[in-house]
């Protein structure tokens, strides 16, 4: 496996930076506080992820340490690598709140699922822990020879011993109890039955603000409203103008003392009886045989009753000599004068009469007159006067509907406005019921965003608590191992561990030293033409190269057959003199067939890979 290209967005003082790697050798060269450590610390998270710790520990983890400079919601990256004829991407995102991993095969166009078998594969069945301290190769970490010797021997010891390069065998046993102790301490064992109760919450919850009661229906509510309140509006000013039509007619109608249509009716039945009458009082009146018969019988009853004083002169006068005469004159005379009476009571009847027609035609004509001024402006007692006030009469009675049609329009629109405005009460009552159902819903909906948000962080909790009982299992597997295994391993392991790492201090040393002896009680001695050197009495660049060496022999016991993982060296030839460095990068360009990184803050690697004319790919920082 080698690494192409990183890709750092986000990571430490690092933005938008690409760094591209060959094979072979490859040198980066930057001064101190240039970022090797950074980018070596990145190409680990990319490989393995990056997980922040918790509580005072979270302050000075690598989480922290690494977090970006500038827009920390950049803290992601990808890593090109070629593995088994493939290229593929791995992308990570390292924030707390979006942790995304996806690997791309470049080759095949696809994305593939990013399992732990398929990391493991990729990583040459590296543990963290095992790349950490195998082919991830740093300075030795003692600061003097004695505690380098310390250091060495512990580390030989429990190669020896248990196999796992980060452990001291001695002090493992306490160590992993102690981890346990602190691990278990961790857990949050309620965790699990408060997740479960939550989510009987949230489910509670969900199902209650799905029921249609709370279905959002205010803005229809607040538009029913609003039609209701323009129809309302508009109803009020269409009674408006009816009460205000309906006034006038009324007024108009009273005016002529109309209340009704039977009252126009009357009213003009009763004109036109007496304009009939009128006209037939005209005529009477107009007529002179009623005057003449008036004058005639008077003038009748002046000549019977002459014609009887006559007869009575006549009667005294011929009394004695014609008795028979003079009954018969009586009696005629008796008869004239009946007849004059006769006649003067019928001349007298008669002379009423004319009298009486004349005062009804007076008083009909003034009527008439009064009737026709008073409604249609006119003095005339013709008949067209009379059509016209019938006329007059008919706008009456079409006012009259008219008004009664306002009215009844006043009183329909009435009863509809009290509709609307029950109506627009009965909306008033369902907007502020909806108000009132939507703020419980708000008040639900952040009850249920913070039962929510709880479920998240007890989600972490959970997966904490699942990575806790993984590594309590893992603990305990280890102690398990240490206690059942550290026997039977210590002589097959310690003697490939021999074998592979003499195999490697002699090409690593130029055949200074050819081998390393490790005898029953854990001294360690370099092996000579002529002697065995303990380890306390080699030099300090001599353990540097002893530590190499066992860690690729490490590496090459983890990785088996596998395809080689990159050699990571972050300043990891500070103590090697030009000798030995010159022999180690020789070796190494040699006899490591996989890809070579080397991270140092001198110039002196490349330097000498130029003059040894080994090819290799300088990258400035």
């Amino acid at each position: 496996m080698k690494f192409l290209e990183l890709q750092i967005k986000g990571f430490g003082k690092f933005h938008d930076r690409s760094l591209t790697f060959t094979d072979g050798i490859n040198v980066v060269y930057g001064k101190n506080e240039a970022g090797k450590s950074t980018i070596h610390t990145f190409i680990r998270c990319m490989l393995f992820g990056l997980r922040p710790q918790r509580g005072k520990a979270a302050r000075k983890d690598l989480y922290s340490q690494y977090e970006p400079w500038e827009n920390s919601g950049t803290y992601e990256g990808a890593l090109r690598l070629e593995h088994a004829g493939h290229i593929y991407r791995i992308e990570r995102t390292f924030r707390k709140d979006k942790k995304d991993l996806h690997i791309i095969d470049e080759t095949l166009g696809q994305e593939i699922e990013a399992t732990d078998a398929f990391m493991n594969e990729l990583s040459g069945g590296l543990s963290e822990t095992a790349y950490t301290n195998t082919i991830s190769i740093g300075q030795l970490k003692s600061a003097t020879d004695g505690g380098m010797v310390s250091e060495l021997k512990n580390y030989i010891a429990n190669m020896n011993t248990s196999g796992n390069m980060a452990l001291n065998i001695t002090k493992a046993s306490a160590f992993l109890k102690a981890q346990k102790k602190e691990m278990e301490s961790r857990l949050v064992p309620e965790a699990a039955r408060t997740y479960t109760s939550l989510l009987g919450e949230i489910k509670a919850i969900e199902k209650d603000i799905a029921a249609p009661e709370y279905e959002n229906r205010l803005p229809a509510y607040r538009k029913l409203k609003l039609d209701t309140r323009a129809e309302l509006e508009k109803k009020q000013a269409e009674k408006e103008d009816m009460i205000q039509k309906a006034a006038r007619g009324r007024q108009i109608l009273e005016e002529n003392q109309f209340k009704d249509l039977p009252s126009i009716e009357n009213y003009k039945q009763q004109t036109e009886d007496i304009f009939r009458d009128y006209q037939n009082v005209k005529v009477a009146s107009e007529k002179r045989s009623l005057n003449a018969m008036a004058v005639g019988s008077f003038i009748l009853a002046a000549i019977l009753a002459v014609g009887a004083i006559g007869a009575g002169i006549m009667s005294g006068r011929i009394a004695a000599a014609y008795q028979v005469i003079l009954s018969s004159v009586i009696t005629a005379a008796v008869i004239a004068g009946g007849l004059a009476v006769l006649c003067c009571i019928i001349g007298t009847v008669l002379l009423r009469q004319t009298q009486r027609l004349r005062k009804e035609l007076q008083l009909s004509s003034q009527a008439l007159l009064e009737t026709f001024h008073r409604h249609i402006g006119d003095s005339d007692l013709s008949k067209q006067a009379l059509e016209t006030f019938q006329a007059r009469m008919g706008e009456f009675k079409r006012l009259m509907k008219a008004t009664e049609q306002a009215e009844a329009a006043v009183a329909r629109l009435s009863d509809e406005i009290a509709l609307l405005n029950a109506r627009q009460n009965d909306f008033s009552d369902a907007i502020e019921k909806q108000q009132k159902q939507q703020w419980e819903l708000e008040k639900k909906l952040e009850l249920l965003s913070g039962y929510k948000n709880q479920l998240e962080s007890l989600k972490h909790t959970l997966a904490e608590n699942a990575d806790i009982s993984q590594e309590l299992a893992a603990i305990d597997l280890a102690q398990e191992t240490l206690d059942s295994l550290s026997m039977s391993i210590r002589d097959s392991f310690g003697l490939y561990l021999n074998k592979t790492a003499s195999d490697l201090v002699t090409g690593i040393t130029g055949g200074a030293y050819s081998s390393i002896s490790i005898d029953e009680n854990l001294n360690v001695f370099m092996n000579t033409r002529t002697k065995l050197v303990p380890i306390e009495q080699v030099s300090s660049g001599t353990m540097d190269q002893i530590y190499l060496a066992l860690r690729l022999a490490a590496a090459k016991l983890i990785q088996g057959d596998k395809e080689d993982m990159p050699l990571i060296f972050d300043d990891s030839f500070v103590l090697y003199d030009s000798d030995r460095l010159k022999s180690a990068l020789k070796w190494l360009a040699d006899s490591y067939s996989g890809q070579l990184i080397i991270f140092t803050c001198h110039q002196r690697e490349a330097q000498m890979l130029t003059a040894n004319q080994l090819p290799y790919n300088l990258i400035r920082i």
